[in-house]
């Protein structure tokens, strides 16, 4: 079996450290912040400092996917989450009657809770396994080389930059430890560029999109004696500028998020609260929720200049090195609006795992776990990429969707009066089927035209506040 060091403890590290442990490896994991996940959860939640996990304190969606994973390989840390306060939603749970079950209905359930109640499930797992050691507050500061089996280092230098270098384990301020495999799950802000050009390999390839979307969000807690906020109207709403989305989490805390585009005039005022709180009330969800009197447990929460990032380690001339894999934000950042990047993460992660024995140093596992990705995450972050694109546009041009993007916007309307569209849309929503397959079924393409037939006036994205209407309630 092998040796795994991990570097970053949050949810990519936790799971790859807690996989490899129980399929019989042994795996360290290095963190920079000295503190970890514990159980009180609203402690950790809005008064832990992360400045490298910004997104910490975002809402997080578990879709299927990842419900799906630590339901089938982490049963224990499955429970825990429930134990904690998460609540599981099926998405046909959306109409008062659910209809008959069909094969693979049993996957189409998100968890609902902040990203600290999977984080300290994932902890309290692996605190547990003998075979892992947590090192917090040890952040690797560079990494051990050697020369690729089969490269003689007395030959004539090869004129490919990096060519042959393995990574044989990592260093920080305690000293240098050794391993079978490297995994970077230090996200977008790891710093693995650097270390990696720091032993000669050549800059991993990065494809980047910009989103040109900001967020604002605040958190919020149900009276008590509610433990469910309402089921209607759909969570997630949007107009030609603006949109707005409410997400329930655990222990009767739930978050409304703002979204408008990066250039909007209006984008600074709704970091006040009662200006967002307009706001967020002008949206059919936002205003259902709002109206029930709940607690605010925070201010506004603002992100902004999210991209999406896809890196590999493999470019046209081979991999750029070997024994070092990435999980997670490391390999695919995905903007948060369709909520995929848990998943990834626990698809990536469960991967290294079932794999880490297979000679995890050698340039073909280099290439196998590239070739892996390509086939596995890259789809759905070019997903990620065309739904961004087309929220950004019409947020930056305030025009409305015509052709095949109305088609497009009806198909998601549709699917909240027709129980048949809505399960091919949980399809996809929750990774289970890829959209270019599951909305050209031809019984769902006669679906949606025949809904939009009923309707030759169907426009999109007409819900909420008007630009006049808007204007005013972000004034001040």
């Amino acid at each position: 079996m092998a040796h795994v060091l991990v570097i970053g403890g949050g949810i990519g590290g936790l799971a790859t450290a807690l996989f490899a442990a129980r399929r019989g490896h042994t795996a360290e994991l290095f963190e920079r912040d000295t503190r970890a996940p514990g159980s009180a959860l609203d402690r950790d939640f809005f008064g832990w400092r992360r400045p490298t996990v910004p997104q910490a304190v975002q809402p997080h969606a578990l879709l299927g996917a990842a419900r799906n994973v630590l339901r089938d390989e982490l049963p224990d840390v499955y429970e825990e989450m429930l134990r904690l306060g998460a609540r599981e939603r099926h998405e046909l749970d959306w109409f008062e009657v659910r209809p008959p079950e069909l094969p693979g209905d049993e996957d189409l359930v998100m968890l609902q809770a902040r990203r600290i109640v999977l984080e300290s499930a994932l902890a309290t797992a692996l605190r547990a396994e003998p075979g892992a050691v947590l090192r917090h507050g040890e952040p690797v500061s560079g990494l051990t080389t050697a020369p690729q089996a089969g490269n003689d280092p007395g030959a004539d230098p090869d004129p490919d930059p990096g060519a042959g270098i393995r990574v044989t384990g990592v260093t920080t301020e305690a000293g240098a430890y050794e391993g079978d495999l490297v995994v970077d799950a230090g996200g977008r802000r790891g710093g693995i560029e650097r270390r990696l050009g720091a032993v000669g390999c050549r800059p991993p390839v990065v494809e980047r999109h910009r989103t040109g979307l900001a967020y604002f969000c605040r958190w919020y807690r149900l009276p008590a004696g509610m433990d469910e906020g309402p089921r209607r109207p759909w969570a997630v709403t949007g107009g030609a500028f603006a949109g707005c989305a409410v997400f329930p989490a655990d222990n009767r805390v739930f978050a409304v998020t703002l979204f408008v585009h990066t250039a909007d005039t209006t984008r600074s005022a709704l970091r006040d609260p009662a200006v967002f709180e307009r706001a967020a009330r002008s949206f059919p969800p936002g205003e259902a929720w709002l109206a029930l009197g709940a607690e605010p447990l925070s201010g506004v929460l603002a992100t902004a200049g999210l991209d999406n990032r896809w890196s590999a380690l493999v470019d046209e001339r081979g991999p750029v090195v070997t024994g070092l894999v990435p999980v997670g934000d490391s390999i695919t950042h995905t903007n948060p609006t369709l909520g995929q990047g848990t998943s990834l993460a626990l698809w990536t992660a469960l991967r290294v795992a079932r794999t880490a024995h297979m000679e995890p140093g050698s340039e073909q596992y280099a290439v196998a776990h590239h070739e892996w990705a390509v086939r596995t995450l890259k789809p759905w972050f070019d997903f990620q990429v065309v739904a961004d694109a087309a929220i950004g546009e019409r947020f930056a041009t305030r025009a409305g969707r015509t052709g095949t993007a109305r088609e497009v916007a009806a198909l998601f309307d549709c699917a909240l009066e027709d129980p048949e569209v809505m399960r091919a849309r949980a399809r996809v929503r929750h990774l289970a089927e890829p959209p270019e397959r599951a909305y050209a079924d031809p019984e769902i393409r006669a679906r949606v035209a025949r809904w939009l037939a009923a309707r030759p006036d169907y426009a999109p994205n007409e819900v909420g506040p008007d630009r006049e209407e808007w204007e005013k309630l972000t004034a001040g």
